[in-house]
């Protein structure tokens, strides 16, 4: 009994460790003070760097998540399994509202899930994040008949890539850019609830885009710490059925 006691305690001090990291770090501390897109500017840093906090993962935050959850924002992201949001931004259990599409094409149920993000949880702040070399985008821009659903992606896709082929330069990084910024732009108008809150500058939508070889997402907005001082855009744009 003596010597399994023995064997378990170096296991269990470092299980204790990893929680008391999880909860008393310099980063969740410092997390209390930040503004949520400051929140996922750091944590991408720390994961672009290759030194994550990897904050919020233990058994006692599962334990405080289980009943109710309270995410500080909602990631509007791609489905490309290089691009899982919680990993890019160094973030945990119950930390971000995730939705995710290939292309970022997003129909009736992703908006309302974006909607319950923000009307029902209170996030204040959707990121919608697209990233280099996307596929769904780099299909359209092939051409020919794409099988099955994918043909859902061409209408809304096709429209970024032909505007991004009069702007030169890479026309799948362009379109990417484009795609995110134009999601973004048409969540800030969706009636009723995002329209009303952004107008009401209780709500900001933003856009970005991962680079897949340096980890890093840089922003696509030209004042992403001030996005409530930005003018709303007129009333009655759609995301894509």
């Amino acid at each position: 009994m003596f010597t399994k006691t023995l064997l378990l305690a170096p296991a269990l001090l470092l299980a204790g460790t990893i929680a008391f990291w999880s909860f008393s770090s310099p980063e969740a501390a410092a997390n209390e003070t930040l503004t949520p897109h400051e929140r996922l500017e750091s944590g991408n840093e720390r994961f672009a760097s290759g030194e994550p906090a990897r904050m919020h993962q233990s058994f006692e935050r599962r334990s405080e998540v289980a009943l109710s959850q309270s995410p500080f924002a909602v990631i509007v992201g791609c489905a490309d399994s290089r691009v899982p949001p919680e990993l890019v931004f160094d973030q945990g259990l119950g930390d971000l509202f995730v939705v995710r599409c290939a292309g970022n094409v997003l129909g009736a149920a992703a908006l309302g899930s974006i909607e319950y993000a923000v009307e029902h949880l209170g996030c204040e702040l959707v990121v919608v994040l697209g990233h280099e070399r996307c596929g769904a985008v780099a299909a359209v821009q092939k051409g020919g008949k794409l099988p099955g659903h994918l043909a859902a992606f061409v209408p809304v896709i096709s429209r970024v890539i032909q505007e991004a082929e009069h702007l030169g330069g890479d026309v799948l990084d362009q379109a990417v850019r484009l795609n995110a910024r134009r999601i973004a732009g048409d969540l800030r108008g969706s009636d009723p609830i995002l329209a009303e809150l952004v107008h009401a500058r209780k709500l900001a939508i933003v856009s970005a885009r991962y680079d897949l070889d340096t980890g890093a997402v840089e922003w696509l907005d030209a004042a992403v710490d001030e996005p409530f001082a930005e003018s709303a855009p007129e009333h009655g744009a759609q995301a894509a059925d």
